[in-house]
């Protein structure tokens, strides 16, 4: 496996392979999981992905491995605790964003039954195949990306620009963006 093609993004280290090769792009449909990626999408925002998923076992930790409920109902002296871990990102306002999007999430659920029925609804329950030739190929924003952060942001989301979206629906395979030699593609 290791003579194999991979996006090119993903040869810095073992992290970012293993990563690459068994979780992005692979089509996500547990609230909790999706609740995580978005935790640390949301985190990534302005940042390195990679700095993101070399502290996911801290932010697993801060953040209850990521169950939304436990999340929602978090203090201020919980938040101020967050704000002096070293261990993940210590922006007060993304800190802050973790929790009123765990609050946002279970109003989604309660809506649509879940948070995936809700999300993959933009894609009609299918991942999209954008099959790049080139990573110049992969887009960071598209029109649905658009207009999935627009009603985010409506329904009270924070941290959740076009930008950070598309990352979402990437990592959580609503949108196939492996190159078209890559391995995950055989």
């Amino acid at each position: 496996m290791e003579n194999k093609n991979r996006c090119t993004w993903c040869e810095k280290d073992d992290l970012y392979r293993n990563y690459h090769d068994n979780e992005w792009g692979q089509p996500i449909y547990d609230d909790q999981i999706l609740f995580e990626f978005l935790i640390l999408e949301t985190f990534q925002a302005g940042l390195s992905w990679y700095m993101v998923l070399a502290k996911r076992e801290n932010f697993r930790k801060a953040f209850a491995n990521f169950d939304y409920k436990i999340v929602a109902n978090y203090t201020e002296e919980k938040i101020q605790e967050l704000l002096l871990d070293a261990g993940i990102i210590r922006n007060q306002l993304k800190v802050r964003a973790a929790v009123s999007n765990a609050i946002a999430f279970i109003k989604v659920q309660e809506e649509f039954g879940s948070f995936s029925d809700y999300i993959w609804k933009f894609t009609g329950g299918k991942p999209i195949d954008n099959s790049p030739k080139s990573l110049k190929d992969v887009p960071a924003s598209t029109p649905l990306s658009d207009a999935i952060s627009k009603d985010l942001k409506k329904r009270g989301f924070k941290f959740v620009g076009t930008t950070v979206v598309y990352a979402h629906m990437q990592a959580t395979g609503m949108v196939n963006d492996h190159i078209e030699n890559c391995l995950t593609r055989e």
